[in-house]
C-alpha cells in the first residue's frame, strides 16, 4: 500500500467529495419524488457514480421505459469513461496488475480523471484510491440527504445545488491550464467544438453523449499530433 499516494489522494478528493454531495443532494430528491425509496436511489448512487447517466436513467425509470432504451442510453453518455480509463492507464505506472486496473477504472470519473491526469508524471493507484474514498461516500451520502429531505427546500436551493458540479470541475482543470499551454489549447478547443454543436442546427440534434465523445476524440487526437508527449518523457516517468 502506498500510504503517501493514498494521502495525497484524499487530500485532492475532498472537493470532489464536498461538490458530489451536492449534486446528488439533488438526485435523490427527484427519485425520491418521483415514488423510489431514498435506499434504492441511494443504491443507484453507489453502483453507477455518473450524475448524467444517473438523471437520464432516472428519466427512463419514471417513464418506465425499456431495459434497451436504458442500455443505449448509458452507453451513449458514459461511453467517454472507457476513453478516459484507456487514458488514464497509460497514467498508472507498468507494474500496476490488472486487478486494480479495473478498481480504478471502475472509480472513474469526470472530476477524479481531472485530478489524476494533472499529477506530474506517473501514478499510484492508491492515489485514485484516496480519491475514491472521499468521493463516492459523498455521492452516496447526497443522495441520502435529498432523499431524506424531500421536496423540503425551496427551488432557488435546488437550482444552486445542480450547478455546483460545474464549478468544481472549473477549479480542476484551470490551475492545470494555468501552467501547460497544451491543457490551454485543449479546454479552449473543446469549448469551441461543443459550442458548434450548440449552435449549428444539424449538429444540434446529436445526443450530448455523442458531443462528448467527437468532441474529446478529435480534440485530444489534434492535440497528440501537435503536441505529443516525447517517449524519452515516459521512459522517465516510468
Amino acid at each position: 500500500m502506498d500510504i503517501v499516494s493514498f494521502r495525497r489522494g484524499l487530500k485532492d478528493g475532498v472537493p470532489i467529495g464536498l461538490g458530489y454531495f451536492a449534486v446528488s443532494f439533488t438526485f435523490g430528491m427527484m427519485a425520491v419524488s418521483g415514488g423510489m425509496s431514498t435506499w434504492q436511489a441511494a443504491l443507484i448512487s453507489l453502483t453507477n457514480l455518473t450524475s448524467a447517466g444517473q438523471f437520464a436513467g432516472l428519466d427512463i425509470i419514471l417513464a418506465s421505459g425499456s431495459y434497451w432504451e436504458m442500455a443505449l442510453t448509458q452507453l451513449i453518455i458514459n461511453l467517454r469513461y472507457c476513453l478516459m480509463s484507456f487514458s488514464l492507464a497509460q497514467k498508472l505506472r507498468r507494474d500496476v496488475p490488472w486487478a486494480h486496473r479495473f478498481v480504478v477504472a471502475f472509480g472513474v470519473t469526470d472530476e477524479i480523471f481531472g485530478v489524476s491526469a494533472s499529477q506530474e508524471g506517473k501514478i499510484s493507484p492508491w492515489y485514485n484510491y484516496g480519491a475514491m474514498c472521499v468521493a463516492i461516500p459523498g455521492w452516496t451520502l447526497g443522495t441520502i440527504a435529498g432523499g431524506i429531505s424531500g421536496n423540503l427546500l425551496p427551488a432557488f436551493m435546488v437550482s444552486a445545488l445542480s450547478v455546483a458540479i460545474y464549478g468544481m470541475f472549473l477549479a480542476v482543470i484551470i490551475p492545470t491550464a494555468k501552467k501547460n499551454r497544451t491543457v490551454l489549447g485543449v479546454v479552449i478547443g473543446a469549448m469551441a467544438v461543443s459550442s458548434l454543436f450548440a449552435v449549428v442546427p444539424v449538429l444540434k440534434k446529436v445526443s450530448s453523449g455523442f458531443v462528448i465523445i467527437i468532441t474529446t476524440v478529435v480534440v485530444a487526437g489534434i492535440a497528440a499530433l501537435i503536441c505529443p508527449v516525447k517517449e524519452e518523457e515516459n521512459a522517465h516517468e516510468s
